[in-house]
């Protein structure tokens, strides 16, 4: 047995994964262990998660992989303040001290941490290598998506020195053969406006995305003053408008005043028809770039098939318009395409491209449905549940699904622990929160209820694969909810004269179709297609609500409040339940409902996390 742990840290999203003869076996980011969001410390939890999943000690791990280069990086970071000095120094001052104490020690502080996994690990053993960032991602796309051949695009806010690149993946080899340097950079662009919309960088990025459809693309013709887009995709950013390289904000007075305000101060202000509408022209231009950027790939090198990673890969709007331009004629996406997944990448490339160990294609992809995390024996549910003082009932698999199927077409919330825990940041039926999505007030209810989130936000549908085309204008499987479709004209409702005149979040409470739950207000959603052979449970509970009520849709979720990590344990779930409106909490083949538990466990989860 050849046994390759990846590692990711000390930027945002922490990860551990394992591959076991090169197949993927196990994966988990740091967060879910932590409960802080994007945890960014030594995924010390989730290496002990995979390893103890294989049944290892670290001693006896083959190869160890970090998913980046630490003296790269920073090389990177002294250059940036030689070429904008004096500029730089504030932030120069700030982050040398932490780089220097730790950073560029990385290797024996790494050797350091994984010491405190098992005594008896040789820091001297020499099997602990380094990846290259945009690698790694390339390799996470690549490797385990279901193409012999492939184009890979990858692109973020920065790794070393690469933000976005593009790559040909063929067997065994990944080659990457393009690369746009910091400091121009698509996702710190799109960071920028972040920042500037009053959102969190690095988390509210999809906020943002949300926000688009309320706004119309009214500042691409500023934007077009800060980037400059070649026709071949490529781009370059005028820093005059940022402070990103030299300061401790995202953009600058130059910046505030070519769109006539400074950044919203999300604490006292509201979201205005201005924010919308620079969402919406944010939107526009990086998927301009990235259309751009995929048609000269497909071009230049022939191939059919692209796979995505990267931050800017999760936005699963972009991808959905690649695919509608039919650039390429299949696409996949690494459904852990932030730094998680860059765990993962580093793996796989030392086993492909280093070691040269061949590479048997799955034709459905080699994620196992993004199902890599932790899971829990109906045992260890019983007995975590009887330890917190939850009241539940036993059922049969069957009984289970009948009773929850019935809840939902009700109107219940629901709160969904099944089986392992997703890799990556999106719910996928393993750890969500379900609801009906032909309610009109289910998406205003779950926000503010159980999410305590903005309203605008939109909810995923899940819908077995097979009715895909039925109810969206594509056929793209999208296992991993990566891919925004329309929905199918004879579904919707058309707008009145009367709604036609409504601005920005107006339109909010507007019945748009026969799913109103799940459809954005342009029509949109981002789809989740549920298939039997990964998650057959979920497949048949969503195949039971279609008995009861004609309708093969779930609203989807991830099952967390805002500002808190997806739940990892049975305890997480049951706190989650007791700190929002949920009604029925279904764990394994434990029922629960809300109204039999002991008042006295109440949480106020409403303060509970840090608003993101």
């Amino acid at each position: 047995m050849k046994t390759i742990l990846g590692i990711s840290a000390f930027y945002h999203d922490s990860a551990a994964c394992i591959l076991v003869n090169g197949k993927i076996v196990a994966a988990a980011q740091e967060e879910r262990f932590t409960r802080i969001k994007h945890d960014s410390n030594y995924p010390h939890n989730s290496i002990e998660f995979v390893l103890s999943f294989v049944g290892i000690k670290l001693s006896e791990v083959d190869h160890i992989i970090f998913f980046e280069k630490p003296f790269l990086k920073f090389e990177r970071l002294l250059e940036t303040y030689v070429a904008f000095a004096p500029r730089g120094f504030l932030s120069f001052s700030k982050a040398m001290p932490v780089w220097i104490n730790e950073k560029l020690f990385q290797k024996n502080l790494l050797l350091n941490k994984l010491k405190n996994h098992d005594e008896s690990y040789d820091k001297k053993k020499g099997n602990l290598f380094f990846s290259d960032h945009h690698l790694s991602h390339a390799a996470s796309a690549f490797f385990p998506s279901p193409f012999n051949q492939a184009v890979v695009i990858t692109a973020d806010g920065v790794g070393e020195w690469a933000t976005t690149t593009v790559a040909i993946g063929n067997k065994n080899k990944l080659e990457i053969k393009k690369e746009i340097h910091f400091p121009h950079s698509l996702g710190l662009l799109y960071s920028a406006f972040t920042y500037y919309t009053g959102f969190k960088v690095n988390s509210g990025e999809y906020k943002l995305m949300g926000l688009a459809p309320y706004g119309k693309p009214n500042y691409v013709n500023q934007i077009l003053k800060i980037i400059d887009i070649k026709e071949d995709g490529s781009f370059r950013l005028d820093q005059s408008y940022f402070s990103y390289a030299t300061g401790l904000t995202m953009t600058n007075s130059k910046f505030n005043n070519l769109f006539g305000q400074k950044p919203r101060d999300a604490k006292k202000e509201k979201l205005t028809q201005f924010h919308m509408d620079i969402a919406s022209s944010i939107q526009k231009i990086t998927e301009d770039v990235m259309i751009k950027l995929a048609k000269t790939a497909r071009q230049e090198y022939g191939l059919k098939n692209l796979c995505l990673a990267g931050g800017v890969a999760l936005n699963c709007v972009a991808n959905g318009k690649i695919l509608e331009e039919k650039i390429f004629e299949n696409i996949w996406v690494q459904p852990a395409a932030g730094d998680a997944g860059g765990a993962l990448g580093a793996a796989l490339a030392l086993w492909h491209i280093e070691q040269d160990n061949p590479r048997i294609v799955n034709l459905n992809d080699d994620m196992s449905g993004s199902y890599l995390g932790p899971e829990y024996t109906q045992e260890e549910i019983e007995n975590e549940l009887h330890r917190i003082g939850a009241k539940f009932q036993f059922l049969s698999e069957d009984e289970i699904i009948n009773k929850t199927s019935n809840d939902l077409s009700k109107g219940d919330a629901i709160g969904w622990f099944q089986g392992r825990m997703e890799f990556g940041p999106r719910a996928l039926g393993g750890r969500s929160i379900l609801g009906d999505p032909r309610s009109p007030n289910m998406q205003k209810n779950l926000n503010l209820k159980v999410k305590y989130r903005e309203s605008f936000r939109p909810f995923a549908p899940s819908i077995l694969a097979e009715e895909l085309g039925k109810w969206f204008n594509t056929n793209s499987k999208s296992p991993y909810m990566l891919m925004v479709s329309k929905v199918k004209k004879d579904k919707r409702i058309s707008m009145t004269d009367e709604d036609k005149k409504l601005f920005g979040i107006e339109k909010l409470n507007l019945k748009r179709s026969d799913v109103p739950a799940i459809t954005h207000v342009d029509y949109s959603a981002r789809i989740q297609t549920v298939h039997e052979n990964t998650n057959p449970k979920y497949y048949k509970l969503i195949k039971k609500f279609k008995e009861i009520t004609g309708c093969p849709i779930l609203v989807n979720t991830s099952f967390n409040v805002r500002g808190e990590p997806i739940v990892n344990t049975p305890e997480d779930a049951f706190n989650c339940f007791m700190g929002t409106e949920i009604d029925k909490l279904i764990i394994g083949n434990c029922y629960l409902d809300k109204k039999d538990q002991n008042k006295s466990l109440k949480k106020d989860y409403s303060k509970e996390f840090e608003l993101d």
